[in-house]
């Protein structure tokens, strides 16, 4: 049995953990976004890497989503007291020893794919996590400069934590993604995959970004297995990060059926065979299997009920 998730942060890897308790872990290849990666203070960041990587390996801090637990702030500190910029963006002691150890083997010359697989082997995640791509795509935002109210693009995590998405977005522009192609492994992973779940993760800056690369899209709507998709909104408001934000750029209606409908119908030049919508929400997505199961990941036996039912929806058996 072979498994594919796309997968963005904390939905993503949190619904990976339900994942791993109803289907074999060596089963499962989780396709990550790289499209928030940035480099501060010299140091390259993978946030959303870490934060699968992390939440499998038991080291993620449980209350944020993100991060390591038990962190500790002293380098932050001092950088604030040089005054060395950025200040709004804070590394953990911890999670600084991550990001000196790939941007170490990056400037080595290794590939991202064999960044995160030496990583991964430390925190030992269960599943294959594979980046998007190994060339970088960062994700830019289109916004209204706040000083001379002409429009510039920023970098996503610029406009996501320093500005907490305030700054209204007029597009989101993925810099890089034309000249990439997919990781080592992930077009394989597609080619030859029972069943595939697009995790309940923002559809623009993180489901959107992995399918902007090159290939990616062709190679989902031709795996062998059905699609099955998780909506990121319930009943009308998305559970966490910022898509009411993003979605409304494309011309999207925030909820489970507008984003279902944003996908579209794999029959149909589409993505998907099937779609999980929260118990009591609505949504006609034509050619497409419409499910409503519960869909809050508030206990682990609730995130494994609700892997099971996108395992359902994609026909694929498991025991349990």
């Amino acid at each position: 049995m072979e498994i594919v998730v796309l997968a963005g942060g904390v939905g993503g890897a949190r619904f990976l953990t339900g994942l791993r308790e109803v289907a074999p872990p060596s089963s499962v290849t989780a396709v990550v976004n790289t499209g928030d990666d940035v480099t501060m203070h010299g140091l390259r960041i993978c946030p959303d890497l870490d934060t699968v990587v992390y939440t499998l390996g038991g080291g993620i801090d449980p209350e944020r989503g993100w991060g390591r637990a038990g962190e500790s702030w002293t380098v932050k500190e001092e950088l604030a007291a040089y005054g060395a910029e950025p200040t709004w963006f804070g590394l953990g002691d911890r999670d600084l020893a991550t990001h000196l150890v790939r941007t170490r083997m990056l400037d080595a010359g290794y590939p991202l794919s064999d960044v995160t697989a030496a990583l991964a082997d430390r925190w030992q995640p269960g599943v294959t996590v594979l980046p998007m791509s190994d060339q970088r795509v960062e994700t830019h935002v289109v916004v209204d400069d706040p000083g001379s109210g002409r429009r510039s693009a920023i970098h996503f995590q610029e406009w996501w934590v320093r500005h907490r998405a305030g700054l209204e977005p007029h597009a989101f522009v993925q810099v890089g993604a034309e000249q990439a192609r997919p990781a080592p492994g992930v077009v394989e992973a597609l080619a030859r995959a029972d069943a595939v779940v697009l995790a309940p993760s923002n559809p623009v800056v993180s489901i959107g970004t992995i399918l902007g690369v090159p290939g990616l899209r062709d190679a989902l709507r031709a795996t062998p297995g059905r699609v099955v998709g998780i909506s990121p909104v319930v009943g009308g408001d998305v559970v966490r990060g910022m898509a009411d934000r993003c979605l409304p750029v494309l011309g999207v209606e925030v909820s489970a059926e507008g984003v279902g409908r944003h996908y579209g119908a794999r029959s149909d030049g589409g993505l998907l065979d099937a779609w999980l919508v929260h118990t009591g929400d609505r949504a006609e997505v034509p050619g497409v299997d419409v499910r409503a199961v519960p869909l809050l990941m508030s206990s682990p036996e609730a995130t494994a009920a609700m892997a099971r039912a996108a395992l359902d929806a994609a026909g694929v058996s498991v025991d349990g």
